[in-house]
């Protein structure tokens, strides 16, 4: 199928039917080149109803939940963005194409370089891609974003990302253990306030280096 007739049927198919109606959302869904994203063996699913594996136990999110976690964040064009899990590069791309700019940090040294050759090629100049451990949150709150979004999944919740937000500003994580997960979204109202609001349940595989709950004895 022609790539461009695939996203339109990908929009039309799948991302409007799972409760996405923000045209901004639905226009980068239709206008970034996801096949480009895509490992080379996997190419050809670009567009199907699946996660597709990266490799490192990590996945490419199904092209729904990429679209939903957009949504919820209602990313504006003066928005600082980071973007904790890298993985392909597809949601950076995305999210650049909403947002002012793009920090991208994955543990995976590979990710990151592919990534960037991808953004590349894509013509994608307001991102910055580094290759960061954060599984733990942020080391410090020097630099503040307007939004944060965590691709991979906090078997344990922690607040480690949450300070790091601007006044106003929107975390989306991904919270729990299989089979099944919530994403959850936390805006920051206040100094010390965060309001939290339950979204869908989903499954996605862990953070690497986030804490995990503690193994159950007998």
């Amino acid at each position: 199928m022609d790539p461009k007739q695939a996203r339109i049927s990908m929009v039309e198919q799948q991302i409007r039917t799972w409760f996405v109606s923000d045209e901004r959302v639905l226009e980068v869904m239709e206008s970034v080149p996801r096949e480009r994203f895509v490992p080379p063996a996997h190419r050809s699913l670009a567009y199907a109803d699946l996660s597709l594996p990266l490799g490192h136990g990590q996945v490419m999110e199904e092209p729904k939940i990429a679209a939903r976690m957009l949504q919820e964040l209602d990313i504006g064009p003066l928005d600082q963005v980071l973007e904790v899990g890298t993985g392909s590069g597809y949601l950076t791309a995305c999210l650049a194409r909403l947002g002012r700019r793009v920090d991208s940090a994955d543990i995976q040294g590979d990710f990151i370089a592919a990534a960037n050759d991808r953004l590349a090629a894509s013509g994608v100049p307001n991102v910055a891609l580094a290759c960061k451990d954060l599984g733990r949150g942020l080391p410090g709150i020097e630099q503040q974003h307007d939004v944060i979004l965590v691709t991979g999944s906090l078997p344990l919740y922690h607040e480690g990302f949450h300070r790091a937000l601007t006044i106003g500003g929107r975390l989306l994580l991904i919270i729990g253990t299989e089979p099944v997960m919530e994403a959850v979204l936390f805006t920051r109202v206040d100094v010390d306030r965060w309001v939290r609001r339950s979204l869908f349940e989903t499954s996605l595989p862990a953070l690497v280096n986030a804490p995990v709950p503690p193994a159950f004895r007998f």
